[in-house]
């Protein structure tokens, strides 16, 4: 595990005083010392939302090999299913595809039926934070495309960090981007994204806990609607206190034309 020190430029710093430098460092930058830091021992995670396009985008453009996974709990948007297959094919990749150990029906059969509906907290670990887990234990880090505005649990992530939750690097490029950066950066770049984001869905998740935004709600009002619930696991809240959207009001216009 490559986390006692670290080659940044010609020095070498400790992990502490790595994650204090790499706060200025530009999203180029961040992926271009991840990569040869840690080489094949690291993989970009995407929920294939805006953000991770974006950073997909620019990883690609550091490194065409650059390994891609993202979790397919079997209840993704259609919409996402060929986000998927379009993005492989723009860059040439394959995005590996995580699923749970238990098949849709087979969770129906031992937890009942619509365990999302009841008990999100643990069709979210069935379905995507077990799943997860498993991939990481096989790398030494993972990129993500987590921003600070996206709630309060966020807002403390540092660009590089140690993962207490998975036990590995998390590094995290577009910490401080804003939404208006990364679609600025979208349209510039004309990268492919879920045209549900034009049907005022700014976050996007499952089906069946997924619905559009409503004008004044904020950006993650559409996720887990009704159960006071911003986050699916996946990220550890740095603070400790309970997860709250941040109050980002969403304007219901075609996302890629307000930019």
């Amino acid at each position: 595990m490559k986390v006692g020190f670290e080659q940044v430029g010609f020095e070498k710093v400790g992990f502490e005083q790595l994650k204090t430098v790499a706060e200025s460092w530009k999203p180029e930058e961040i992926l271009a010392w991840a990569f040869s830091t840690y080489g094949e021992n690291i993989a970009l995670a995407t929920g294939m939302g805006v953000e991770g396009m974006t950073l997909l985008d620019i990883a690609w453009g550091l490194n065409p090999n650059v390994r891609v996974f993202t979790g397919d709990t079997e209840f993704l948007f259609p919409e996402t299913y060929d986000l998927i297959d379009r993005v492989e094919d723009r860059y040439g990749i394959r995005i590996e595809r995580l699923y749970s150990q238990l098949t849709p029906e087979e969770q129906e059969r031992t937890y009942g039926k619509a365990l999302w509906a009841r008990d999100p907290d643990q069709c979210c670990n069935l379905r995507k934070v077990e799943p997860l887990r498993r991939k990481l234990s096989t790398l030494d880090a993972w990129v993500t495309a987590i921003r600070r505005d996206q709630t309060s649990a966020r807002a403390g992530i540092k660009k590089v960090d140690w993962d207490a939750k998975f036990n590995l690097v998390k590094i995290s490029p577009l910490a401080d981007w804003t939404r208006e950066q990364v679609w600025r950066y979208v349209v510039k770049n004309a990268v492919p994204y879920n045209p549900l984001h034009d049907r005022n869905y700014p976050s996007i998740g499952c089906m069946h806990c997924t619905r559009a935004v409503l004008p004044g709600e904020d950006q993650r009002a559409g996720r887990w609607s009704g159960f006071g619930k911003t986050e699916c696991g996946l990220h550890a809240n740095p603070s400790g206190k309970p997860a709250q959207p941040v109050r980002e009001l969403v304007q219901l216009t075609a996302a890629g034309a307000e930019k």
